[in-house]
Protein backbone atom coordinates (compact mmCIF):
# COMPACT_ATOMS: atom_id res chain seq x y z
CA UNK A 1 0.00 0.00 0.00
CA UNK A 2 1.39 3.37 -1.07
CA UNK A 3 1.07 6.31 1.35
CA UNK A 4 0.15 9.84 0.22
CA UNK A 5 0.17 12.73 2.71
CA UNK A 6 -1.58 15.93 1.70
CA UNK A 7 -1.39 19.22 3.54
CA UNK A 8 -3.15 22.51 2.83
CA UNK A 9 -0.71 24.62 0.84
CA UNK A 10 -2.93 26.47 -1.63
CA UNK A 11 -4.87 29.67 -1.35
CA UNK A 12 -7.32 30.65 -4.06
CA UNK A 13 -9.56 28.61 -6.31
CA UNK A 14 -8.87 24.98 -7.22
CA UNK A 15 -10.19 23.01 -10.19
CA UNK A 16 -10.01 19.32 -9.28
CA UNK A 17 -10.32 17.16 -12.38
CA UNK A 18 -11.83 13.75 -11.67
CA UNK A 19 -12.75 14.95 -8.19
CA UNK A 20 -15.70 12.64 -7.64
CA UNK A 21 -15.53 9.40 -5.68
CA UNK A 22 -13.51 9.95 -2.54
CA UNK A 23 -13.19 13.67 -3.28
CA UNK A 24 -9.70 13.83 -1.79
CA UNK A 25 -8.86 17.39 -2.88
CA UNK A 26 -12.36 18.59 -1.98
CA UNK A 27 -12.00 17.11 1.52
CA UNK A 28 -8.74 18.97 1.98
CA UNK A 29 -9.72 22.38 0.60
CA UNK A 30 -13.51 22.47 0.94
CA UNK A 31 -15.20 25.47 -0.66
CA UNK A 32 -12.06 26.46 -2.58
CA UNK A 33 -12.66 23.45 -4.84
CA UNK A 34 -14.70 22.99 -7.98
CA UNK A 35 -14.51 19.27 -8.73
CA UNK A 36 -15.43 17.97 -12.16
CA UNK A 37 -16.06 14.39 -13.15
CA UNK A 38 -17.60 12.88 -16.26
CA UNK A 39 -19.60 10.35 -14.23
CA UNK A 40 -22.61 11.49 -12.20
CA UNK A 41 -22.34 8.50 -9.82
CA UNK A 42 -18.78 9.53 -8.88
CA UNK A 43 -19.94 13.06 -8.05
CA UNK A 44 -22.90 11.71 -6.05
CA UNK A 45 -20.52 9.48 -4.07
CA UNK A 46 -18.19 12.36 -3.14
CA UNK A 47 -18.61 14.02 0.25
CA UNK A 48 -20.28 17.42 0.60
CA UNK A 49 -18.44 20.69 1.17
CA UNK A 50 -17.26 21.66 -2.32
CA UNK A 51 -18.79 22.37 -5.71
CA UNK A 52 -19.35 19.34 -7.97
CA UNK A 53 -19.89 19.67 -11.72
CA UNK A 54 -20.62 17.00 -14.32
CA UNK A 55 -18.13 17.80 -17.10
CA UNK A 56 -15.64 16.23 -19.51
CA UNK A 57 -12.02 17.24 -18.83
CA UNK A 58 -11.38 17.45 -22.57
CA UNK A 59 -14.15 20.02 -23.17
CA UNK A 60 -14.46 22.26 -20.13
CA UNK A 61 -16.89 25.16 -20.26
CA UNK A 62 -14.94 27.35 -17.80
CA UNK A 63 -13.51 30.64 -19.03
CA UNK A 64 -9.78 30.77 -19.68
CA UNK A 65 -7.62 31.60 -16.64
CA UNK A 66 -10.48 30.85 -14.19
CA UNK A 67 -8.56 28.97 -11.48
CA UNK A 68 -5.48 29.53 -9.33
CA UNK A 69 -4.67 25.80 -9.19
CA UNK A 70 -5.61 22.65 -11.12
CA UNK A 71 -5.25 19.14 -9.68
CA UNK A 72 -5.46 15.61 -11.08
CA UNK A 73 -5.45 13.21 -8.11
CA UNK A 74 -5.17 9.69 -9.55
CA UNK A 75 -7.31 10.77 -12.50
CA UNK A 76 -5.12 10.40 -15.58
CA UNK A 77 -5.29 6.60 -15.49
CA UNK A 78 -9.05 6.92 -16.10
CA UNK A 79 -8.68 9.21 -19.12
CA UNK A 80 -8.11 7.37 -22.41
CA UNK A 81 -4.50 7.65 -23.52
CA UNK A 82 -5.45 9.47 -26.73
CA UNK A 83 -7.34 12.13 -24.70
CA UNK A 84 -4.85 12.80 -21.92
CA UNK A 85 -2.96 15.55 -23.73
CA UNK A 86 -6.24 17.32 -24.54
CA UNK A 87 -7.28 17.15 -20.86
CA UNK A 88 -3.91 18.56 -19.82
CA UNK A 89 -4.16 21.37 -22.41
CA UNK A 90 -7.69 22.23 -21.23
CA UNK A 91 -6.44 22.31 -17.63
CA UNK A 92 -3.70 24.75 -18.68
CA UNK A 93 -6.23 26.92 -20.49
CA UNK A 94 -8.32 27.18 -17.31
CA UNK A 95 -5.27 27.93 -15.14
CA UNK A 96 -4.29 31.52 -14.34
CA UNK A 97 -0.73 32.66 -15.12
CA UNK A 98 1.42 31.93 -12.07
CA UNK A 99 -0.91 29.14 -10.94
CA UNK A 100 0.05 25.51 -10.33
CA UNK A 101 -0.97 22.30 -12.05
CA UNK A 102 -0.44 19.06 -10.12
CA UNK A 103 -0.68 15.39 -11.02
CA UNK A 104 -0.52 12.51 -8.55
CA UNK A 105 -0.77 9.11 -10.24
CA UNK A 106 0.62 5.61 -10.67
CA UNK A 107 3.05 4.30 -13.25
CA UNK A 108 2.25 0.95 -14.86
CA UNK A 109 3.30 -0.96 -17.96
CA UNK A 110 0.07 -2.79 -18.80
CA UNK A 111 -3.39 -2.83 -17.32
CA UNK A 112 -4.48 -6.47 -17.25
CA UNK A 113 -6.01 -5.15 -14.92
CA UNK A 114 -3.95 -2.66 -12.94
CA UNK A 115 -5.00 -1.83 -9.36
CA UNK A 116 -3.17 0.25 -6.78
CA UNK A 117 -4.02 0.69 -3.11
CA UNK A 118 -3.38 3.95 -1.27
CA UNK A 119 -3.45 5.19 2.29
CA UNK A 120 -4.20 8.90 1.89
CA UNK A 121 -3.75 11.16 4.90
CA UNK A 122 -5.81 14.31 4.49
CA UNK A 123 -7.16 16.77 7.07
CA UNK A 124 -6.27 14.47 9.98
CA UNK A 125 -8.02 11.49 8.43
CA UNK A 126 -6.71 8.29 6.80
CA UNK A 127 -8.63 7.27 3.70
CA UNK A 128 -7.90 3.83 2.27
CA UNK A 129 -8.71 3.69 -1.41
CA UNK A 130 -8.06 1.50 -4.44
CA UNK A 131 -7.85 2.83 -7.99
CA UNK A 132 -7.76 0.56 -10.98
CA UNK A 133 -8.10 0.35 -14.73
CA UNK A 134 -8.94 -2.54 -17.00
CA UNK A 135 -8.47 -0.95 -20.40
CA UNK A 136 -6.42 -3.36 -22.50
CA UNK A 137 -3.10 -1.86 -23.48
CA UNK A 138 -3.34 1.02 -21.00
CA UNK A 139 0.00 2.19 -19.61
CA UNK A 140 1.48 5.38 -18.22
CA UNK A 141 4.55 6.83 -16.60
CA UNK A 142 5.96 10.09 -15.34
CA UNK A 143 8.00 10.77 -18.49
CA UNK A 144 4.86 10.61 -20.65
CA UNK A 145 3.25 13.46 -18.71
CA UNK A 146 6.43 15.52 -18.72
CA UNK A 147 6.51 15.20 -22.52
CA UNK A 148 2.80 16.08 -22.81
CA UNK A 149 3.36 19.24 -20.76
CA UNK A 150 6.01 20.54 -23.18
CA UNK A 151 4.72 23.48 -25.18
CA UNK A 152 1.83 24.20 -22.80
CA UNK A 153 3.48 27.18 -21.11
CA UNK A 154 4.38 25.31 -17.92
CA UNK A 155 7.59 25.24 -15.90
CA UNK A 156 8.24 22.11 -13.87
CA UNK A 157 8.76 22.74 -10.16
CA UNK A 158 8.53 19.27 -8.58
CA UNK A 159 9.08 15.79 -9.98
CA UNK A 160 8.96 12.88 -7.53
CA UNK A 161 8.67 9.18 -8.15
CA UNK A 162 8.60 6.34 -5.60
CA UNK A 163 7.18 2.84 -5.39
CA UNK A 164 5.49 3.06 -8.80
CA UNK A 165 3.77 6.36 -8.03
CA UNK A 166 4.62 9.89 -9.10
CA UNK A 167 3.88 13.51 -8.32
CA UNK A 168 4.41 16.38 -10.75
CA UNK A 169 3.87 20.08 -10.17
CA UNK A 170 4.21 22.80 -12.78
CA UNK A 171 3.69 26.56 -12.63
CA UNK A 172 2.01 28.32 -15.55
CA UNK A 173 4.31 30.91 -17.07
CA UNK A 174 3.28 34.52 -16.62
CA UNK A 175 4.63 35.80 -19.92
Amino acid sequence: MHTVRLDRTHTGSILDIGGGGEGIIGRLYGRQVTAIDNRREELDEAPEGFEKVLMDACEMSFASASFDHVTFFYTMMFIAKDKQRRALAEACRCLRPGGTLEIWDAAFERAEPFVTELAVYVAGERIDVSYGVWEEGASQNLLRFQEMAEGLGLSEEVCEEAEGHFYLRWRKNTA
